[in-house]
């Protein structure tokens, strides 16, 4: 079986890519609070990167507190619950301001981009609902 490398993009340094894909796992549950996440070198595989890029990632996100090194043990998602959910409360402020933003560019205002909000959230309800039933 071939694990197929992460996507990158032009827009922004690998590192950062590499980091805000750390973040995801670790903000959807892949990574969970206290658990040990792989070595540079596991990461620099999966990636497919230059081990120096993801451990520049992993700095990054050890300054953040979002990671932190034990000694002589490796690298483990932070045991502080308040840390992930200041990340997952910016990432989702920063997904909502990008989702405004596009919406605008539509010629959307906030409150009828609320309006299309409320709209979807009723019909994915009713197909919960209907596969549920």
């Amino acid at each position: 079986m071939r694990i197929l490398a992460w996507q990158f993009s032009s827009e922004k340094p690998i590192y950062v890519q590499v980091s805000d894909q750390i973040v995801s796992n670790i903000l959807t549950g892949v990574y969970k609070q206290g658990e040990k996440l792989p070595s540079v070198r596991e990461f620099a595989v999966l990636a497919a990167v230059n081990p120096n890029t993801v451990q520049r990632a992993l700095s990054e996100l050890e300054s953040v507190g979002l990671i932190e090194t034990q000694r002589n043990t490796g690298k483990f998602v932070t045991q502080e619950g308040g840390v992930i959910e200041m990340a997952r409360e910016g990432r989702g402020e920063a997904l909502a301001s990008d989702f405004l933003k596009s919406m605008a560019a539509l010629g959307y205002s906030a409150e009828a981009t609320i309006g299309l909000l409320q709209k979807a959230q009723l019909k994915e309800v009713k197909c919960d609902e209907r596969s549920n039933a």
